[in-house]
């Protein structure tokens, strides 16, 4: 039987892909009985003992499922990712390729949140059609301009100091569950920036279907804490 393909497209360009998934919610109970050189006990009890952990902030356990991911976003919410560290990065470099012409365009632009200072919140009091105009002609004169660098012989290291942040990169990115647990819990808060979270969303649905138990629990017990 064929196995599964994770896929899902985000934002206008971008996607998620689940490229391998080492673990489940019972490696995680094997883990953590390994220190009384015990095994599964059946459903019922396996899954107190995933609260029991989640709840008592034993984490050490689920570092042994491991997911690896294909990541295509825009290099603004790339570089708000990488602030997570306890994973693997390998980004394509702009240094050994060219760089396409793929942009993220928004659908709508969104003004400066009072209350949370470095966040944003939707407007109609915008002129979203004009703002939009003014956004793509910039980003199609700033690639225009790396291209015509290039052709004069301009290394690619320089000439793609043009481009804006709006542009995409991929990047395959290796994380154990504890550490994609908290990338969750960040990015998936109304305080993260829109862009991010729509990744936090796909890859939450990715994590639900691998390790069910986990997720249910996990949100059950920072349902209490918040």
């Amino acid at each position: 039987m064929k196995n599964k393909e994770y896929f899902f497209k985000v934002l206008d360009k971008g996607f998620v892909k689940l490229i391998d998934f080492i673990g489940s919610d019972e490696k995680v109970v094997l883990a953590a009985r390994v220190s009384f050189n015990l095994k599964t006990k059946g459903e019922e009890k396996d899954r107190k003992l995933i609260e029991y952990l989640l709840k008592h902030e034993h984490f050490t356990p689920f570092e042994h499922c491991v997911f690896q991911f294909h990541i295509k976003c825009p290099i603004f919410v790339a570089r708000q990712w990488m602030r997570h560290r306890w994973g693997s990065y390998n980004e394509v470099s702009a240094r050994y390729t060219e760089v396409n012409d793929e942009f993220y365009i928004p659908e709508k632009f969104r003004i400066q949140d009072i209350k949370n200072k470095q966040g944003s919140i939707i407007s109609e009091n915008l002129n979203h059609e004009e703002i939009k105009k003014t956004y793509q002609e910039t980003i199609e004169n700033s690639y225009k301009k790396y291209l015509e660098l290039l052709s004069k012989g301009v290394a690619r290291e320089m000439a793609r100091m043009l481009l804006p942040v709006a542009s995409y990169t991929q990047f395959y990115w290796t994380v154990n569950a504890r550490s994609l647990l908290n990338f969750l819990k960040l990015r998936l808060d109304e305080h993260a920036q829109h862009e991010i979270r729509e990744y936090a969303k796909v890859i939450s649905k990715i994590f639900e279907e691998k390790m069910p138990w986990t997720w249910e629990f996990f949100n059950k017990v920072y349902a209490k804490k918040d």
